[in-house]
């Protein structure tokens, strides 16, 4: 009888594999993967057969997004007896990290064969999916060791992805090779394409027989010592407004010392348009236009709606932006043109970064890096990952240095003559945001990086500056479906009201702000297909319409019900619009006639346009000379500011057009060095 078992039970272990079962040591089997933004922890349960229980903690994930999705995950792994399962969509990094870390824990529970620490030595290619699409490696292999990687192509961004020292294209590969291990701390600002890079290393090295799990192993580090920095200037924060200051302080004998909270330079300009204001420039000329100073000064005034701009510091900006850009152009930033913003903008003075133009993202590097590179070149030391967080004062009550703290723990002292402020905004700080309204949820959109939580007025304010809230920041309501809201689109746009608010063919901001005026959570935008295609021509809506996700309707009563709009109301505001269209004048908002296209058709759409901002306005207030002024408007002695940080008296309650952030973030980052290094 027990030669029956044991034969049976030989039989059965041979033919589990074949059948789909597992033969599993029961229990509870914990392991990791690194996900989109934090490592995916899974804790998978087995009986000596099947997977009867699976957690997935996702937390560190995108709230909304991957962390979302822990439940739902673990409840395929789980009907799905296997780490194989689909993943899903928009969460794809989540998805496979969830997947590597429950196979883990099943080869684990399984009793899977230990690596042996050898290759198949050749090349071998391998891919993954980064921020702009896919990333192709090459790693070549001895027996023994990882002897090359090379990124062979890929869609990041420069400034972010690749071209600067820090980036991970740059930096990762050579770390891999020394080192000979995945477990690479990834770069804040820039982790999706540092985990691409080695989540491509990870597939070639499966393919040389090779275990990545092991490789991705963290290894034990020393513990990390405090230090202490004697400087003439220090400049917190490394975007448009921090480099330029560096730069200048740098390049006038100064002995400076940049600190950015990120593992890479850039802030919001590397991940914005590429974009900067200025007027009588070259570029204006080759292209036809004339422009001058006094010119750009009337139009940025003309945003003034509640006498809360500075003359003196718009007026300054202005009649500088022309050397400004120069001044770019000498350290490496190439301007491609100059383009209208929005056609109802004359003259035409926003200038684009080499690769810009329109509506986009992603250029900005061909600021940042350029100047990240020029201030490296030339000796210049950048500690990353370093989060300011006090300012030093003395008896007196001048500032005289910085506290603050490495992402190890260590802490670190910086002595210096001058302090410029260049940390941001604050648009990633939901209480900070909360002042400007009591019925909206702002989402940080487009250029807005994870390290803008408004550090540099904590601090300032700490040691008695002024910090004025704005009565509004840069917004745009815009649908996630099909961007319209933020190009040209200029049909009707109602309230969630489900009335109509605005001009609709003016820029974004005057569209958001107007939205906003009308205490609108949101906004929808709404379009009629006829015989297939959208009555209205703009690219947008065509694609739009194509979406069958999209709310659409044969009757605008029928559509407004499945918005949760008033129908009503809605019914009579598009009777209205039709109406003024048939005119060809519109009496209510003024839109030019030519863009005054009825709303009638077959079918209805409804996109709804969601709140979003990036630019945050007000803060810290500054002098003609970058100095930061207290509550009492004196100068804080050795405390400058420039960018996002210090933008009172720059802007009012609406953004007036493209590149008026970093064209202004340069000028007075440069104003407060060339002051900070006089004084």
């Amino acid at each position: 009888m027990k030669k029956s078992i044991v034969a049976l039970a030989l039989i059965m272990c041979m033919i589990m594999p074949a059948m789909g079962m597992a033969a599993y040591t029961p229990g509870e089997y914990t392991a990791e993967a690194q996900g989109f933004s934090s490592a995916v922890k899974a804790t998978v349960t087995v009986d000596g057969e099947a997977i009867t229980a699976v957690a997935l903690d996702v937390s560190g994930e995108t709230q909304g997004f991957g962390a979302a999705q822990g439940e739902a995950l673990a409840a395929a792994f789980l009907e799905k007896q296997s780490a194989e399962i689909d993943g899903v969509s928009g969460v794809t990094l989540t998805s496979n990290a969830a997947k590597a870390a429950v196979q883990k824990a099943l080869d684990e529970a399984a009793g899977a064969a230990g690596w042996d620490g050898t290759y198949t030595a050749g090349t071998y290619t391998g891919v993954a999916a980064g921020k702009n699409g896919e990333m192709t490696v090459e790693v070549t292999f001895t027996e023994n060791a990882i002897a090359d990687v090379k990124v062979v192509s890929h869609k990041e961004n420069l400034g972010l992805g690749y071209g600067v020292p820090n980036a991970p294209i740059d930096a990762f590969p050579g770390k891999i090779v020394a080192d000979q291990t995945l477990a690479i701390d990834v770069v804040t600002n820039a982790t999706v394409t540092g985990n691409a890079i080695i989540a491509a290393v990870a597939d070639a090295v499966a393919q040389a027989g090779g275990d990545p799990e092991v490789l991705k192993a963290p290894a034990q580090k020393a513990a990390a010592e405090d230090q202490v920095y004697d400087v003439d200037v220090v400049v917190v924060g490394a975007g448009a407004a921090g480099l330029s200051a560096a730069i200048t302080a740098q390049e006038a004998g100064a002995n400076v010392l940049l600190l950015e909270k990120g593992g890479i330079t850039g802030g919001s300009t590397v991940r914005s348009g590429g974009k900067i204001l200025a007027a009588g420039t070259p570029w204006q000329e080759k292209q036809g236009y004339t422009d001058n100073a006094d010119m750009m000064y009337e139009y940025l005034m003309s945003f003034d709606r509640d006498d809360i701009m500075n003359e003196k510091l718009v007026r300054a900006f202005c009649d500088a932006s022309a050397e400004n850009l120069q001044w770019l152009e000498d350290r490496g930033v190439m301007v491609q043109d100059v383009e209208y913003i929005h056609s109802s903008i004359t003259p035409w003075r926003v200038h684009n970064t080499m690769g810009g133009g329109g509506q986009t993202s992603g250029h900005g590097g061909q600021f940042t890096a350029p100047l990240t590179n020029l201030y490296a070149d030339k000796g210049g030391k950048t500690l990353y990952n370093c989060c300011a967080e006090e300012l030093i004062t003395n008896e007196a009550g001048a500032v005289v240095g910085v506290k603050a703290t490495m992402a190890d723990g260590s802490k670190v002292t910086v002595n210096a003559k001058g302090v410029i402020l260049c940390t941001g905004g604050y648009a990633q700080n939901p209480d900070m945001l909360a002042k400007y309204s009591d019925f909206l949820t702002y989402t940080p959109y487009g250029s807005v990086p994870m390290t803008n939580t408004g550090d540099g007025l904590t601090m300032a304010v700490a040691v008695g500056a002024k910090n004025f809230d704005a009565p509004g920041l840069q917004l745009v309501y815009v649908s996630y479906d099909c961007y319209c809201g933020i190009n040209e689109e200029s049909g009707l746009i109602v309230s969630e009201d489900g009335l109509r608010v605005v001009d609709e063919y003016t820029y974004q901001s005057h569209v958001a702000t107007a939205l906003a005026d009308a205490k609108s959570t949101y906004g929808f935008y709404i379009a009629a297909k006829k015989d297939g295609m959208a009555v209205e021509p703009y690219p947008m809506i065509q694609w739009g319409v194509t979406m069958e996700h999209v709310p659409h309707a044969a009757t605008i009563g029928e559509l407004a019900g499945m918005i949760g709009v008033d129908a009503a109301a809605l019914e009579a505001t598009v009777a209205r619009y039709n109406e003024l269209c048939a005119k060809g004048v519109d009496e209510d908002f003024g839109k030019p006639a030519q863009y005054m296209i009825p709303v009638e058709g077959d079918e209805y759409y409804a996109f709804r346009m969601t709140p979003g901002t990036s630019v945050t306005f007000g803060g810290l207030e500054i002098d003609v000379n970058g100095r930061v002024l207290d509550t009492e408007n004196k100068p804080i002695p050795g405390l400058y500011a420039a960018g996002e940080v210090a933008f009172t008296g720059l802007f009012d309650a609406e953004y007036p057009c493209c590149g008026m952030a970093i064209g202004s973030a340069v000028y007075y980052g440069r104003v407060a060095a060339m002051t900070a290094i006089a004084e």
